[in-house]
């Protein structure tokens, strides 16, 4: 147990957007801390590291200036997993729970073999008593994983000189704005079952966070109401997204019907813009899991509904890439299409499930020659993400691909003699475009297919650019 004992040192296992991140803010509230953060991978943690802070691996808005004020004094990154755990007071678990794409539960259960690593890395080194943090996303009752493997040796003997408790404190950061998410939180959530652990992590969030915004429940609680929260996130998404293919066919204007319903105050306006679909590291992996765990339990209703959420993203992005090809005249063979955007959401360089890999790779199979832009993501990035389109189509239908693809930063290039200019993710910069000299440079008929409500449909429309706008009778 930890009585009388001071918590001074903490070690994140995992330098991704979660753990890079909190970690910094941590460090940052809390001056008197020893924040140590400790990935494998070397390359990741020479960017955290790098004198450039452009360099880091995350870009997040106000980031840079929290890593700038603390690396070096109170915040390290290493790749010397087994020193720092065996220093620590307390170690946050948070690296990647992707959903399994192998074996039992094959794409719906979490893949927990990084948070299965974690827990024995932590029972080798670890010494004296040892407060153990799931941060990452993992399904209700993995504690009790990591509950077994922590009281396990490799000589199966029990290691009486050490000893644990398992707390769950789950992220609920948006990327974009992750740091004003972590330095004024909704809430912070802390299940577990020994008092005086809970009591300790609380007491280091309470130098920033309110006492009110703490909330303490069991473990399984705590494991749960993360999946929950994304599911209800996800589904408000995919729910105003299956409106807007109403509004196109009706004559209603999505963002009309989302600023009325949302003017309720038993819905609230949040998360009810229509786009091409939800993207993210969280919401897809996270409702999959709800999903796997609802069948396993008995509850197959239960699974059937969530699984539409996912099912309606999809069936979005399908759609939307269906349009394009259908505006212009059935034929994308050859054609120069401008993606605008590749993140999944603006003000983050993550790709993860973004809309624009998949539209792109239906884009893709249909011939186009897409030039991409993103202000952030870079082309190493893109081309990771789509590397595997030679080939398209389902695993059992797979034919070559015949679209060809760049990345170009430089309007002149991207726009000239172009047929369509795809937006995808809603830059603000994307507002401040010229769209009448940018016409100009299209080769006509030219189309503008606005997924992101950025244009005014009139201003376009009197420039005399083919505008289709997602939820509006085009």
């Amino acid at each position: 147990m930890l009585t009388g004992k001071e918590i001074k040192n903490i070690c994140c296992i995992g330098a991704g957007y979660v753990g890079g991140p909190t970690m910094a803010v941590l460090a940052d509230k809390c001056p008197l801390l020893n924040v140590y953060v400790v990935d494998l991978n070397e390359e990741k943690i020479q960017k955290w590291n790098a004198k450039d802070l452009s360099e880091l691996p995350i870009f997040e808005p106000g980031l840079e200036e929290v890593i700038k004020r603390v690396r070096g004094k109170n915040l390290f990154f290493s790749n010397d997993v087994d020193k720092y755990i065996s220093i620590a007071d307390m170690v946050f678990l948070s690296v990647n729970t992707p959903t399994k794409t192998k074996g039992v539960g094959s794409g719906q259960a979490s893949d927990l073999r990084w948070i299965e690593a974690c827990a024995r890395q932590v029972a080798k080194s670890s010494k004296g008593h040892t407060v153990v943090v799931e941060k990452s996303t993992i399904p209700v009752k993995t504690a009790e994983t990591i509950k077994i493997i922590l009281k396990s040796t490799e000589d199966g003997n029990y290691d009486q000189s050490k000893s644990f408790s398992i707390l769950s404190n789950p992220e609920f950061l948006a990327e974009g704005t992750a740091i004003n998410d972590l330095e004024n939180p909704d809430r912070i959530l802390i299940g577990g079952d020994d008092e005086e652990s809970i009591n300790y992590l609380s007491k280091i969030y309470e130098e920033w966070v309110s006492p009110k915004k703490i909330i303490k429940t069991n473990l399984w609680s705590s494991e749960l109401s993360k999946l929950i929260a994304n599911a209800f996130l996800a589904q408000r998404v995919s729910s105003i997204n299956s409106i807007s293919a109403l509004c196109e066919k009706t004559g209603a204007d999505i963002n009309q019907v989302s600023s009325a319903i949302g003017a309720d105050s038993r819905i609230g306006s949040k998360f009810l813009m229509a786009g091409p679909g939800f993207g993210g590291s969280c919401f897809k992996k996270d409702i999959l899991n709800l999903v796997y765990l609802c069948n396993y339990f008995g509850l197959p209703e239960v699974a059937n509904y969530w699984e539409n959420v996912i099912n309606i993203n999809s069936w979005q992005q399908k759609r939307l890439s269906e349009i394009i090809v259908e505006k212009l005249f059935g034929n994308l063979t050859g054609k120069k299409i401008v993606i605008l955007g590749f993140s999944f959401k603006a003000k983050t360089n993550d790709t993860r499930e973004s809309p624009a890999i998949n539209i792109s790779r239906f884009l893709l199979e249909e011939g186009a020659h897409l030039i991409i832009s993103d202000p952030k993501v870079s082309q190493e990035q893109v081309d990771e993400d789509l590397k595997d389109n030679k080939y398209v189509g389902s695993e059992n239908h797979l034919k070559l691909c015949s679209g060809t693809w760049e990345c170009s930063n430089n309007f002149d290039f991207a726009f000239d003699q172009a047929d369509a200019v795809v937006i995808l993710t809603d830059w603000p910069e994307y507002k401040k475009f010229n769209w009448e000299d940018i016409y100009k440079k299209m080769r006509k008929p030219a189309w503008l297919f606005d997924t992101r409500s950025v244009v005014n449909e009139k201003d376009i429309k009197n420039i005399g650019l083919n505008l289709w706008k997602l939820g509006s009778n085009n």
